[in-house]
C-alpha cells in the first residue's frame, strides 16, 4: 500500500546553514519553508524531483520523540490508502505512532524491529 518514498528527512543542528549548503552548494530549490507550532521544516529538492530533502531541528525531534535515532535520516512514504494502511500496520503488531494533522495532511510513524522509525503522509 506504500506507493512511493516522498521524502528523506534529515535531522540537522541548524537548519539555516543545512539549507544553504543545499540551495547554495548543490543547486537545489526550496519546495516549502513552514511552520506549525514550534515544529518547523525546510523542504529541498532537484528541480523536478520526486522525491526531496526535509531539514527538520535535531534538539526538537530529540525532545519530541526520546530514544529515536537521529544519526541517520528517516524515510517518509506516501500512500493513497492512508487509513487503510494505518490499520493494516497495528493490526500486523508492528509499532505504529499516532496520526498527526498537519498543514500538509495527515501523518505518522512506525518503527522496524530494530526501532528504525519510518513515516507515512497523505498529501492534501
Amino acid at each position: 500500500m506504500i506507493n512511493k518514498i516522498g521524502q528523506v528527512m534529515l535531522y540537522v543542528n541548524n537548519q539555516e546553514a543545512s539549507r544553504d549548503f543545499w540551495t547554495e552548494k548543490l543547486g537545489f530549490e526550496v519546495i516549502a519553508d513552514e511552520t506549525n507550532g514550534p515544529m518547523r521544516w525546510i523542504e529541498v529538492a532537484p528541480k523536478g524531483a520526486a522525491t526531496s530533502i526535509v531539514l527538520h531541528n535535531k534538539d526538537l525531534i530529540a525532545k519530541m520523540n526520546p530514544g529515536m535515532n537521529l544519526g541517520t535520516p528517516s524515510l517518509m512514504y506516501y500512500t493513497d490508502n492512508f487509513d487503510a494502511l494505518y490499520g493494516d500496520l497495528k493490526n500486523k503488531s508492528i509499532k505504529v505512532g499516532d496520526i498527526v494533522e498537519l498543514p500538509s495532511g495527515r501523518v505518522f510513524n512506525f518503527a522496524d524491529d530494530e526501532d528504525n522509525y519510518f513515516a507515512v503522509a497523505e498529501k492534501k
